[in-house]
């Protein structure tokens, strides 16, 4: 299946990791008449609960929107409207941004491919995170690794790629802590080993609008 990408970033801008958030927030009230994908809200306020087709992430201090399928096409549309970034009381002139659109061809069992984590991966949600504190330590990785198979499963699902090939992930995960929402949670640094192909900015896991999650193929 042909997935089309587009990714947005602002070289001469730095921000701290944690501003993704703040990024999400601003562009969606600016663009907030154009498409709930921008925020996640449809105009009654109801939640879209559905992988999200826009992400808002800083890798390597540089802020940048992900965009998948149709979310790539808005942001196409929307790139010439991107005058200034604020996030809280800093208002960021954008004098140079750029664009690239890339169509990628998703696949399973065509290659053996590694990513790390460029930012902190949260793969417990308040299902399965009780039953992962009181797993052995022996079975801890075990259990991350099956837990990266469904988040990409829950990618693939998202933008519409159906999986009938099995998913394999082999990989090594450090415990970090993280503020979300203004709570403490556990989140994950690491690198994995898949069949499957994942573009290169993919959010896995929860709350990847926000940044966590970001892959990123390495050789």
């Amino acid at each position: 299946m042909q997935l089309t990408q587009t990714i947005i970033r602002f070289p001469e801008i730095s921000l701290t990791t944690r501003d993704a958030h703040k990024l999400r927030g601003y562009f969606g009230d600016l663009f907030r008449e154009h498409s709930p994908l921008l925020h996640n809200h449809f105009e009654d306020g109801r939640l879209r609960y559905a992988y999200p087709l826009i992400q808002y992430k800083v890798v390597d201090n540089m802020p940048a929107l992900i965009g998948f399928s149709e979310g790539a096409h808005l942001l196409t549309e929307l790139f010439l409207k991107i005058k200034e970034i604020r996030i809280g009381a800093e208002t960021y002139p954008v004098f140079s941004k750029n664009i690239s659109q890339k169509n990628h061809e998703l696949s399973v069992n065509k290659g053996l491919y590694n990513f790390t984590f460029k930012t902190l991966w949260m793969g417990l949600n308040q299902k399965n995170f009780q039953h992962y504190l009181e797993l052995p330590e022996p079975e801890k990785k075990g259990f991350l690794d099956k837990t990266v198979q469904n988040n990409i499963l829950s990618f693939y699902k998202g933008v519409g790629f159906r999986v009938e090939d099995r998913i394999l992930v082999n990989g090594a995960f450090t415990e970090k802590q993280t503020l979300f929402k203004d709570k403490k949670m556990i989140a994950f640094a690491g690198r994995f080993s898949c069949n499957a192909f994942l573009p290169g900015y993919a959010g896995i896991g929860k709350a990847v609008s926000r940044g966590f999650g970001t892959v990123m193929q390495i050789p």
